[in-house]
């Protein structure tokens, strides 16, 4: 079997290592594409595949062809629509950061009454995604993968706000091709785009995922594989590497007294600093006898290391900010000693929990007004609540206190320990996840090929109906309607500067003109009283 894994950049493959190599250790061969720049590096990841992959694995840097502006504002629109529905009313700040982004035309047809009700919507997002389907096939992309022939194209994560990774779905699907959309992370169904079309594969996580697949996107029990998460099988199978006295001289934190680890998270841009409620964390968790000496070990997250600069950590007893972004060997090392010989875990809302769980420690949360957006505001923190969920939570500081003194004292993760084998490995604790979503691609690969849809003409009235938009987007009136809110903002404070501009520069030329006025007032006074004094002067 050949694959080609498309991904958006190569550092999303450090979700699917176990199963790349897993494949090219059964003789399957491996493409992968990474379309665009990643801040975090993950070039290391694909270089590190390549070195493991006994020659069957090669990775390939595309240069993603830019997207017409009206194709890219389709695809927003459409996105935006489905967090208008329901499911998102309580999660203000999914749908305004798709509001940001949709065309203004759109905004303004749904207030038309009718449109914006909920069948009006519908109607709407049908109409918009005929549109999307009428747009010309990249040509490059259409010759890319005919020339590759993989028997399977898998992409990842596939669904975000203008997933480059789109048109390698589309053409995949339009040339025939057995696709297979894996599901990248916890939040990904829930928080991100929704998918086009259906693929001929979906591997999910669990039963939860299972049901956001076809209750948020429409994919048919069918085409979903719950096959468990294999980028944590990693953390099933991992042990130690040094003691815990080792560890705690390593990252400068007493050995004989029990430690917390505070996970950071990657909270939505604009949210209050983190790592300044950290120090107030630490600060209450001090006014507590029984945590008065208690170790902490803060884990900063990659994307918010600036806000470390303006905070410190000094002057609170035994607390260290320390560890890096788990993406090699020695980085993982130092990931999970962390939490192996931690007593508790606290954080916001990070994936962290889910490796905390699979540890089996007890797993806490603090749920304040400041952050409810990143909390509560989603909807995947929701499957850690509850009697069946992962996290122990308190809505005030004092509770807080209790709950962690108390898993201190006496750390009790049972829950941990079922929630981790219900949303991670589903099949069972023992079965490999890698295996599984392994099996499943092959199964696939064993498949016939599905049929070509029929694409649809520009000449169809969808494909005129395009055009038509595209001559509308040239005009002036045009480019208003599709700007976004976010852009008309930024033109608006734009034309802003450049009146203040405007005004500065007649401010500095009035300025300059009446300097020189003044001097040359000057001048003439001091000609004419010079004059004078001659003149008055006596001659002989």
């Amino acid at each position: 079997m050949k694959l080609l894994v498309v991904a958006r950049h190569f550092g999303c493959l450090r979700n699917y290592e176990s199963a790349v190599l897993a494949l090219a250790a059964q003789g399957h061969r491996v493409q992968l594409v990474g379309l665009t720049d990643d801040i975090l590096d993950g070039t290391e990841v694909a270089a590190g595949l390549v070195a493991r992959g006994a020659g069957r694995i090669t990775t390939e840097r595309r240069v993603v062809a830019p997207t017409s502006e009206l194709v890219r504002k389709l695809r927003l629109a459409v996105d935006y629509l489905r967090y208008l529905e329901p499911a998102y009313a309580g999660a203000p700040r999914l749908r305004h950061r798709a509001w940001e982004r949709t065309p203004r035309g759109v905004l303004g047809l749904l207030r038309v009454p009718g449109v914006g009700s909920r069948w009006g919507r519908r109607l709407l997002a049908v109409v918009l995604r005929r549109l999307e389907a009428a747009v010309p096939l990249d040509t490059e992309v259409v010759a890319y993968l005919r020339a590759v022939a993989p028997d399977v194209v898998m992409l990842t994560p596939l669904i975000g706000l203008g997933a480059p990774e789109q048109e390698y779905y589309r053409v995949a699907q339009a040339l025939g091709f057995r696709t297979v959309f894996g599901v990248w992370s916890w939040d990904n169904l829930s928080s991100k785009s929704v998918l086009r079309s259906v693929p001929s594969l979906m591997t999910v996580w669990n039963e939860v995922q299972r049901r956001e697949a076809e209750e948020l996107h429409g994919v048919p029990r069918t085409r979903i594989a719950v096959t468990g998460a294999q980028c944590f099988d990693q953390w099933f199978e991992r042990h130690p590497t040094r003691s815990r006295e080792a560890f705690c001289a390593r990252v400068g934190l007493p050995a004989e007294r029990p430690f917390v680890l505070y996970v950071c998270s990657a909270l939505f841009a604009g949210s209050p600093s983190e790592a300044a409620f950290v120090r107030r964390w630490v600060e209450t968790l001090r006014t507590q006898p029984a945590l008065r000496e208690v170790g902490v070990l803060v884990r900063p997250h990659p994307s918010r290391e600036k806000e470390w600069a303006q905070v410190s950590l000094a002057g609170l007893g035994p607390v260290v900010r320390w560890g890096a972004n788990p993406v090699d060997s020695e980085a993982k090392a130092d990931y999970y000693d962390s939490l192996h010989y931690t007593t508790a875990v606290v954080g916001l809302n990070t994936s962290a929990f889910l490796e905390a769980a699979i540890l089996e420690k007890p797993v806490l949360t603090l749920l304040l007004d400041e952050f409810t957006e990143n909390q509560e505001g989603t909807l995947h923190f929701h499957y850690l609540l509850g009697e069946d969920g992962l996290l122990t939570v308190a809505r005030d500081w004092a509770t807080h206190g209790r709950q962690l003194a108390e898993a201190v004292e006496a750390p009790v993760a049972v829950r941990s320990r079922a929630f981790a084998d219900q949303f991670l490995r589903p099949q069972g604790r023992e079965v490999s996840s890698t295996d599984q979503w392994v099996t499943a691609v092959e199964t696939l690969a064993a498949t016939p090929a599905p049929a070509s849809p029929t694409p649809l003409s520009i000449h169809t009235t969808a494909g005129l109906t395009l055009r038509g938009l595209g001559a509308v987007l040239l005009t002036p009136v045009g480019r208003r309607l599709f700007r976004d809110p976010s852009e008309a903002a930024e033109m608006k404070a734009r034309r802003r500067r450049l009146r203040w501009q405007h005004r500065n520069k007649r401010q500095a030329r009035f300025q300059e003109k009446s300097r020189k006025l003044k001097l040359f007032i000057r001048s003439r006074e001091y000609r004419q009283d010079k004059l004078t004094r001659f003149l008055g002067r006596p001659h002989s």
